[in-house]
C-alpha cells in the first residue's frame, strides 16, 4: 500500500494515519453503517485521500449490504470457479447467464436476490451444482472443460464431508492440521474462528449455538461427539481438500490454528473465562456452577468486532496480537 499521499491543504506528498472508525453509506437509496477506515494527514490533520483505503471502505459498505438482504458474500462467489475447477466465462455460460455475468460479481457487482440464492447454493452443495453441470454441460464450449470440472465436484463429492455442515467440515481441517488438539481446546478453536470470522466478514460461519459451561464456550453435540477422548489429543485426520473452503474461511481457520491453538485448552479456558461473551452469558453464577445457556451470537460478534477495531486487525494474522495480550494478562 503506498505510504504517502497527496494532501491538498498542505499541497504535498505527505505521510498519513490510519483509524477504525464508524462510517455511514449509502446503497440503492439506503443508509448502512459500517467500519472503515479514515486516513489524515500528519501534518495538518486533514482528511486525505488514499485509494487502496478508498477501495476497501467500499467493500466493506457492500459487504454490510449484502449482509443485511441476505445477498451471497464476496468471497463465496469468487472462491466458486476454483473450487469446481472451472473458468469464470464458461461458469457464467453453464448457469444460462451472459458470458460476463459471472465476471462482474467477482469483480464487485452486487448479483439479484435469484442468482445470489444460486450462487450460495452452488457453493455449499456439490450434488446440487453436479446437477447442474449434467443438466447444462451443453452450454460448455469444449468437452475438455466439462471434463475437469466434472473431475473436481466427483473428488468433492466423494470426499464425504457433509458439504451443508461447515462446523464439522472444519473441525475435520483442524484435526488435520493441528498436531494434537484435545476436545477442551477443540471448543475454544471452535469459538474463535466463529468470533473472528464475523470480525472479517459481518457474518458467522456455523448456525450452531454454543452454550456458557464451566470451562468456557462449549459446542453442545461437539462436546459428546468426542467426549471419549477426555483429556487426549483427538485423532488427527490424514487429509483434507481444501477447496471446500473460501480464501476468507481458511484465512480465519488457519489463523486460529496458527495463533490460538499453538496455546492448550486449559489456557484457552483463562481466555474466555476472561471475555464479554462467556461472563454476559453467565451473569452472576459462580465459576463452578453448571449451565446450559446460551452464548448469544450477536454478543460474540459485537465483541470480537470491537477485538478486531482495539487491535487494528487488517488481516485475520494480526489475532497473534491479541492472542498474545491474552496470555500477558494471565
Amino acid at each position: 500500500m503506498t505510504k504517502r499521499t497527496f494532501c491538498e491543504e498542505c499541497r504535498d506528498d505527505v505521510e498519513f494515519t490510519v483509524a477504525s472508525v464508524p462510517m455511514t453509506g449509502t446503497v440503492k437509496g439506503k443508509e448502512y453503517h459500517y467500519t472503515g477506515t479514515e486516513t489524515r494527514c500528519v501534518n495538518c490533520g486533514s482528511l486525505v485521500f488514499v485509494p487502496e483505503i478508498s477501495d476497501a471502505n467500499l467493500r466493506s459498505l457492500y459487504d454490510v449490504f449484502r449482509e443485511e438482504n441476505g445477498i451471497v458474500p464476496l468471497d463465496v462467489i469468487c472462491s466458486i470457479p476454483e473450487k469446481y475447477d472451472i473458468g469464470k466465462r464458461p461458469l457464467s455460460l453453464l448457469l444460462g447467464w451472459g458470458e460476463l455475468t459471472f465476471s462482474r460479481y467477482c469483480d464487485g457487482d452486487i448479483p439479484t436476490r435469484q442468482y445470489s440464492d444460486i450462487l450460495r447454493r452452488i457453493y455449499a452443495e456439490p450434488q446440487y451444482y453436479a446437477d447442474l453441470l449434467e443438466e447444462n454441460k451443453g452450454n460448455l464450449k469444449s468437452l475438455r472443460t466439462y471434463k475437469k470440472t466434472r473431475q473436481a465436484v466427483d473428488s468433492l463429492l466423494s470426499a464425504g464431508i457433509p458439504s451443508d455442515n461447515k462446523i464439522h467440515t472444519v473441525i475435520q481441517y483442524l484435526l488435520n492440521q493441528c498436531e494434537d488438539i484435545t476436545p477442551l481446546a477443540l471448543q475454544k478453536a471452535l469459538y474463535y474462528i466463529q468470533g473472528l470470522y464475523f470480525a472479517f466478514y459481518r457474518t458467522f460461519l456455523f448456525p450452531e449455538d454454543c452454550e456458557a459451561w464451566v470451562h468456557g464456550p462449549v459446542y453442545r453435540d461437539i462436546y459428546f461427539r468426542y467426549r471419549d477422548y477426555r483429556f487426549d489429543p483427538i485423532k488427527k485426520t490424514a487429509s483434507f481438500d481444501t477447496s471446500v473452503f473460501t480464501e476468507g474461511e481458511k484465512a480465519i481457520c488457519d489463523s486460529v490454528i496458527n495463533n490460538i491453538c499453538c496455546y492448550s485448552g486449559k489456557v484457552l479456558e483463562c481466555f474466555t473465562h476472561k471475555e464479554t461473551p462467556w461472563l454476559t452469558a453467565r451473569g452472576n453464577l459462580p465459576d463452578s456452577a453448571p449451565s446450559d445457556k446460551i452464548i448469544e451470537k450477536s454478543v460474540i460478534g459485537a465483541y470480537f468486532a470491537a477485538v478486531k477495531s482495539r487491535y487494528h486487525m487488517s488481516n485475520p494474522g494480526d489475532i497473534k496480537n491479541y492472542a498474545e495480550d491474552m496470555f500477558h494478562q494471565l
